[in-house]
């Protein structure tokens, strides 16, 4: 049986919306919410859902997620670890409130403009990859993570998404001061101190308390402030927690229109969602509250404000970009002929963008820590390509490159990183696939097959 922190129980019940009886029977019942988001990039799922599973998903769906275009929720949670799909791309498993995100893009900002958006709070990459499929090919999402051991999980699940236009970024909130007025869209969802995942995650009420709280404001009050200028005038700011505390919701609401010139902005919301509109005390902004005993998800706010100031921004510095020799790029244009795109070093590495986001590159990387951006492509090695894994996944690859369509039970081989065994006439590179979604590549030679998935990427258990 949960036993929900009585403090909290104590401050919600000064909310007139808030409904204990509904909120604790919810918490004490044995529900489960799943949900997924599909990655539209890699698959189409037709209109009608059913109870069997459609084309190319090794799962059933089960109704649509109202607030968001490509969300379903699951009549059950399978094991995603070991569906190849999962690690395919061709999905991301993410909470239902969380996708709300995309019902605030879409009412606030033109997703068919080129937008420079960052998500300064980005990993594990939930809100990253749901953003990147909204916006145009055109457009540059830049995802950062201040925690340096957190960046592996992003980079390998915006590897997987494998779209082309986001780049991953290693900083403090603090260090985007140096580029003033660069965003269009700013996307913040702070720390906190975790009360909207009790059901999902008893082990986060034993550690709640009002300490907690407080802490996590006073942070998420220095996040808003360092990352603030580097919104451009009339960009908008998304912010949202997984907490119910109205010190970490509507008072940071508050904090944000008394300090900064700023507009709170509403969003239109269909009633049948029970999706919560609230106002701060003092400053009346807009704020959405999802409880679980309303809405078919777990708890969770959002707030979105746009920038009313001016702003002056950075002094363009032309920087030199080390590209690729002709050896490498004859070599890469074989897998992403694209010429739209271009081909940038990074050390040994070559990466692909698109070609306009080349300059954006340019320039942050002259004050960010930048991790990655577009796709690694690969390397020149003992006179041969060696493509990087983040080739195979991402949706620039080459139709045309032969692949190797593996059983279910040989994609789970491969991701294991065990010995695979093939007859293929062709030799040297070639990706691998379950249902014709890309899992990696492996390397073909006269007397063995060479499974080169990620050692850090493998299945386990």
């Amino acid at each position: 049986m949960l036993v929900l922190p009585q403090k909290l129980m104590t401050a919600l019940n000064k909310l007139a919306h808030f409904d204990e009886d509904a909120f604790r029977a919810v918490h004490q019942s044995d529900t489960q919410v799943v949900s997924v988001r599909l990655n539209r990039a890699k698959i189409q799922i037709e209109e009608e859902i059913g109870a069997t599973a459609p084309h190319g998903l090794s799962f059933p769906l089960a109704d649509r997620i109202p607030w968001t275009s490509n969300g379903f929720y699951l009549p059950e949670r399978p094991s995603f670890t070991l569906d190849p799909l999962f690690h395919a791309g061709v999905y991301y498993v993410q909470e239902a409130s969380g996708m709300f995100v995309e019902h605030a893009l879409r009412n606030t900002v033109d997703l068919s403009s080129p937008l420079k958006v960052l998500d300064l709070c980005a990993a594990p990459g939930g809100k990253s990859t749901l953003i990147q499929s909204l916006i145009s090919k055109e457009s540059l999402l830049l995802s950062n993570e201040v925690i340096k051991t957190r960046v592996p999980v992003l980079h390998q699940n915006m590897s997987k998404w494998g779209l082309m236009n986001g780049m991953i970024s290693n900083n403090d909130p603090k260090d985007f001061r140096r580029i003033p007025g660069y965003f269009d869209v700013l996307m913040i969802d702070a720390p906190c101190s975790g009360s909207g995942l009790f059901r999902k995650d008893p082990a986060a009420i034993r550690e709640w308390t009002e300490e907690g709280v407080r802490l996590c404001s006073q942070r998420q009050q220095r996040i808003l402030a360092d990352a603030w200028d580097c919104l451009k005038e009339n960009g908008v700011l998304i912010y949202s927690t997984c907490s119910y505390s109205t010190e970490e919701n509507e008072d940071i609401l508050d904090c944000l229109l008394n300090q900064f010139a700023c507009e709170s902005l509403r969003l239109p919301l269909d009633a049948s969602w029970n999706i919560i509109e609230t106002r701060s005390e003092k400053a009346n902004g807009y704020g959405y509250r999802f409880y679980p005993d309303k809405i078919n998800g777990e708890g969770f706010f959002l707030a979105v404000v746009q920038k009313k100031s001016e702003v002056n921004g950075i002094q363009k510095v032309k920087e030199k970009r080390e590209m690729p020799n002709k050896q490498e790029e004859t070599a890469v244009r074989k897998f992403i002929p694209d010429e739209d795109n271009q081909f940038i070093r990074m050390s040994e590495w070559i990466h692909v963008m698109p070609a306009g986001l080349l300059a954006d590159f340019l320039t942050l990387k002259n004050y960010l820590y930048m991790k990655k951006a577009g796709v690694m492509a690969g390397r020149m090695g003992s006179g041969e390509w060696i493509p990087d894994h983040e080739l195979a996944l991402s949706t620039g690859l080459n139709p045309e490159i032969p692949e190797l369509e593996l059983s279910g039970s040989d994609a789970l081989k491969y991701l294991r990183r065990e010995v695979l065994t093939a007859d293929v006439q062709k030799k040297g590179w070639i990706p691998v696939s379950f249902r014709h979604q890309k899992l990696g590549w492996v390397k073909i030679l006269p007397n063995r097959l060479n499974n080169y998935f990620p050692k850090s990427w493998r299945i386990l258990k």
